[in-house]
Parts: structure tokens; C-alpha cells; sequence
């Protein structure tokens, strides 16, 4: 067996060409890395303030809060029914919520986009626990006053603290709070009152969506069961994890499908850069390899050296790449999300698995391109060796 010292002093004595293909299989790292990171941070945003022990209440055959509408009068029949937690004073922890979105305009440019608005009842805070106000204070039920998310506040004109902007037309509301959730898709929302949200948008009488506060996580089926089979109320009912994992398959599968593209790309150059490396590597080495296989190493000696080369070169830009990714993490990247049209905010977050599958990665690509110049190193005529080095 050849020395690894031997690989590695060759890719040290050719540093011009052994960084080139390091960087170039680090750029494609780089990118897998990054896109399954986003995908990663999309799924876990719009799952952050799930829990397994509340349960969502849809109009039958609507798979969005906004493309669903209960009426008003029902929502108290949905909270009477069996396994609703409640308060110390005996109410349902449940919370009528409205959905609807608006366009705004983008600070540091000069186009708009729509923003997710949140009609929410005076009780939201007692079924959404996790939120807690960070700015301000919340505001004051029945007035035209809203809180905003921390992840969106700044990124349109007039969600800012203390700012103002137009709900709707000759609709101005101001903002009075900036509220944390935990890192969640509902920081890129805007949440106003129910009452204000559903006269300025002629909605009066409908709301998008129950939120039920569950008295345990086994209760769910019960309570779905009892909804589900009420004809009067034509409604369907989610454990909130579960809607959330739907409200993010279509966003994070377009971010990982189209980084995993170009990356596919990036990766065909690399390959192609590597075998160019390795064949000009060879070239200038031909007294080397007929030096060895004179001094006894066999061809599959050598095929195996050079692939290890290749391998460890693939390692070293991989490595590279993978580090370079991580800083990703102290970005925010807002798109849009597929399920409610409107803008939301992501943040990249890595994890062992998505390190190590992207260095893996790498590793196959510098062994599919160091596998033919390997090969020919290993069938390389020796007396033609000698002569041409």
C-alpha cells in the first residue's frame, strides 16, 4: 500500500490546482448545505408554537385558515364539546382567530408584498402561551391598535414601534407592541383585533379558524370525533402539529428541490474540474507512477492512492464548504409562503445530519471524478511511463 504522506505532499507541492477543485467542491457544499438548512429552518419556523395538545378547527374541506370561514354563532358549539381545557374561571381556552393579508410596501426597495394579518380575540394570549410581548404593550381590545412579530417588524413600512399604516383604505392602525413566539411563523404576522379586523374587511360574523386549548394530548380524538360528526358545524379539526407539518411541506419542498438543483449543477463543474486536475496531475507524473509500480506496488495499488487523493481533497473542500455554511445561520431570509401568500421569515439552521450528508456529498463527487484518472493511472504502460516523464 502507498503512504498517505505520498497523497498528501502531491496535493500540497500542486497548490494552484488543488485549490481550485477545493473551492469548487466547497461552493457546492456550500450550497447543498445551505438549502437544506433553509428547508430545515422552514419547517421548524412553521412548527415552532405547535403543540401536540391543541387542536386546529377548519371548515370541512379547507386545508388553510385562509381559505376557511366558520360562522360565528359556531363557535361556541365547537368549544362545548368534551376534552376543551379551561381557565380558573371556568371558560374554554380557545381562541377565534381571523385570517387575512394585505399588501404593503418593502423597506430598502421599491416593491410591495403581502403581509399576514391575524384578527385575534383579548383571550389569545391564554391559548397561545409561548407568545410574550418584548416591546411596547399589548394592545388594547377594540381599538385600532395592533402588535407585530419580531421577525417581520422593520421589513414593511409602518411595522415598526409606534409606527402607523393602513389596515385597510382609511383604516389606520398603530403599532403599540412587538411580540416574541419563540422563533415561529407567527412573528411574520401582524395581529390585530378580531372585531376591528373583521369590520374593516367586511367579514362580521366569520372567523377563520378555532384554536382549542385540549385538556390532554389523548383528548384530541374525542373531541375531533364530536365536531367531525355535528352536521351543523361542517367543520374538520387537526392536532396543530400536524397543520403545521402541512402548511410547510409545499414552501420547504420548492427551497430544497431548487437548492438541491443547483446544486446538482455546481456538482457536475466540480466533477468535471476534479477528473481535469487529477488527468493533469497524472500527466506530470508519469516517472512517478512508473517509479512505483517498478518498485513492486501493484495497479491496484495505485488506483486505490489516487482515489484517496481525490477522496481526501473532496474531504478538505467539503470541510470548507460546510463551515462556510454555517454562518448562514445569522441570516434571516424572507420568500413566500405557499400556503397563505404572504411573506415569512426564515431563519437557516443546521444540524449534524445536514453537515454530514453534505461532506458525504463531496466525497462522491471527488471520487466520481478522480475514479478515470485513477483507473488510467492504474493501467499506465510502464516503459511508456518512463518515456514520457
Amino acid at each position: 500500500m502507498i503512504p498517505i504522506k505520498y497523497n498528501i505532499r502531491n496535493l500540497v507541492v500542486r497548490k494552484t490546482t488543488t485549490l481550485a477543485s477545493g473551492l469548487g467542491l466547497a461552493l457546492v457544499v456550500f450550497v447543498l448545505a445551505s438549502a437544506l438548512m433553509l428547508s430545515n429552518g422552514i419547517e421548524r419556523t412553521l412548527g415552532r408554537a405547535a403543540a401536540e395538545d391543541v387542536a386546529v378547527v377548519l371548515r370541512k374541506g379547507s386545508d388553510t385558515e385562509l381559505s376557511s370561514g366558520i360562522g360565528s354563532s359556531q363557535v361556541g358549539m365547537i368549544v362545548a364539546n368534551p376534552g376543551v381545557a379551561k381557565d380558573d374561571d371556568g371558560q374554554p381556552l380557545a381562541s377565534s382567530e381571523l385570517i387575512v393579508v394585505i399588501l404593503l410596501d418593502k423597506m430598502g426597495t421599491n416593491g410591495v408584498s403581502n403581509v399576514q394579518v391575524r384578527g385575534v380575540g383579548d383571550n389569545v394570549l391564554r391559548v397561545r402561551k409561548g407568545v410574550r410581548i418584548v416591546e411596547g404593550r399589548p394592545a388594547r381590545p377594540g381599538t385600532d391598535e395592533v402588535i407585530v412579530g419580531k421577525a417581520i417588524r422593520g421589513r414593511f413600512k409602518g411595522l415598526e414601534l409606534n409606527q402607523t399604516f393602513e389596515l385597510r383604505k382609511n383604516r389606520p392602525v398603530t403599532v403599540v407592541g412587538i411580540f416574541d413566539d419563540g422563533g415561529s411563523s407567527s412573528e411574520s404576522e401582524v395581529w390585530a383585533d378580531l372585531k376591528v379586523a373583521a369590520s374593516a374587511f367586511g367579514r362580521e360574523g366569520f372567523v377563520s379558524s378555532v384554536r382549542i386549548k385540549l385538556e390532554g394530548e389523548s383528548k384530541l380524538d374525542a373531541f375531533k370525533a364530536a365536531v367531525e360528526t355535528n352536521p351543523q358545524l361542517e367543520a374538520v379539526v387537526m392536532r396543530e402539529t400536524e397543520y403545521a407539518a402541512k402548511q410547510s411541506e409545499m414552501t420547504s419542498l420548492f427551497i430544497k428541490v431548487m437548492g438541491i438543483g443547483i446544486a446538482v449543477l455546481f456538482s457536475i463543474g466540480a466533477m468535471i474540474g476534479a477528473m481535469i486536475t487529477m488527468n493533469a496531475s497524472i500527466a506530470n507524473r508519469q516517472r512517478e507512477i512508473a517509479t512505483l509500480r517498478a518498485l513492486g506496488f501493484q495497479r491496484s495499488s495505485i488506483l486505490l492512492s489516487f482515489l484517496l487523493e481525490s477522496a481526501t481533497l473532496a474531504v478538505a473542500g467539503g470541510l470548507v464548504g460546510a463551515a462556510a455554511s454555517l454562518a448562514m445561520r445569522f441570516v434571516r431570509f424572507s420568500t413566500l409562503n405557499f400556503a397563505t401568500w404572504s411573506e415569512i421569515v426564515f431563519t437557516f439552521e443546521p444540524t449534524p445530519s445536514i453537515m454530514i450528508t453534505s461532506i458525504s456529498a463531496a466525497v462522491f463527487m471527488g471520487l466520481v471524478g478522480g475514479f478515470y484518472p485513477a483507473v488510467r493511472a492504474a493501467q499506465m504502460n510502464l516503459v511508456q511511463a518512463i518515456r514520457g516523464g
